[in-house]
């Protein structure tokens, strides 16, 4: 181990990391001083090796390590074809002494195709980063000056709901709906300056019903559950691409809520755009889900649970999730 390479910084305090270490690797690992031996299978000892190789690398860049992280290097070393440390070390947006990364090859691969393609789309479920990681590219690509404004729009017909039996204003009405994107959004931005670039309109967060009839010039545009679009929309929505524009559409299509027979507009794009130029299709899985790591831990010991139930009683017990 490099002389200039702090242990702690690697092997964690308390040795935090190297318990994560000795619990996900096949090699026995001694430490000793500045001084790291390895012994066991020889295979498990070159994974452990090159776990180790880009920890340092990490290190090395002055970003700090984190458990997470730790366990994100042990699950990509030896499994992807690119080196963990290029993925967690990719920076986007960087806000109040917190920044933007992705945690996952898929996430890298997401966020290279926004910057070599006009026309994104990320389809995947829940958890995985695709919007919020598109809204960094957004914030980003403001930040530089490439887009003199931003477009964030979903479709306002979850659930079947219709806005006409909600009460209030109609901002009343599709607040909820338009809510996660200002959420992520004051991540991004500093808080107090959120009004005014929505108030000057740098800023637009809008239902994807307000998109018809328009031309969208030198912005970079999101379109948020795009699995609720449906066809003629999807069409609309596209359509309105202009001049040095960027269009990232987002969602998941296991959770469609459009009404029973109404085809949607994510599911069918591929088949219809698929080889066209300038537009990608990038796809997320369950592994690619980013939560804290207790999370995972849960949702393992109730599939645990679930799996010894009787089959009888299984639907019953998910009915009061």
């Amino acid at each position: 181990m490099p002389a200039s390479i702090g242990m702690v910084g690697v092997l964690g305090p308390r040795d935090e990391f190297l318990r994560i270490l000795e619990r996900d690797l096949d090699a026995d690992i001694h430490v000793r001083g500045n001084e790291v031996t390895l012994t066991g299978d020889p295979h498990g000892v070159a994974r452990a090796a090159d776990v180790l190789t880009e920890l340092v690398t990490i290190v090395r860049t002055g970003q700090g390590l984190t458990s997470d992280a730790v366990e994100r290097v042990v699950r990509m070393t030896g499994v992807e074809d690119e080196p963990a440390s290029t993925v967690l070390t990719q920076n986007i947006l960087s806000n109040r002494g917190r920044t933007i990364r992705p945690k996952t090859l898929n996430q890298k691969r997401y966020v290279d195709a926004i910057d070599a393609h006009t026309v994104v789309f990320g389809i995947g479920p829940a958890g995985t980063g695709k919007t919020y990681l598109a809204m960094a590219k957004a914030v980003q690509a403001l930040q530089a000056k490439q887009v003199n404004r931003i477009i964030m729009t979903r479709p306002a017909i979850e659930a079947g709901e219709r806005l006409g039996f909600l009460p209030g204003t109609l901002s009343d009405k599709i607040d909820p709906y338009l809510r996660p994107l200002y959420d992520a959004l004051h991540d991004m931005v500093d808080p107090d300056s959120v009004p005014r670039l929505l108030t000057a309109g740098t800023i637009e967060v809008a239902p994807l019903a307000y998109m018809r009839g328009r031309t969208l010039n030198d912005a970079f545009i999101i379109l948020d559950e795009a699995q609720n679009t449906s066809m003629e929309q999807m069409k609309m929505f596209l359509t309105r691409l202009g001049f040095n524009s960027k269009m990232v559409v987002t969602g998941d299509v296991t959770q469609v809520d459009l009404p029973s027979g109404m085809k949607s507009g994510l599911r069918e794009v591929p088949h219809i755009l698929d080889g066209v130029e300038d537009i990608a299709f990038c796809r997320l899985t369950s592994h690619d889900v980013v939560r804290h790591r207790l999370v995972g831990r849960i949702v393992a010991a109730y599939d645990r649970y679930e799996s010894v139930l009787p089959e009888v009683r299984r639907p019953q017990e998910r009915g009061h999730a």
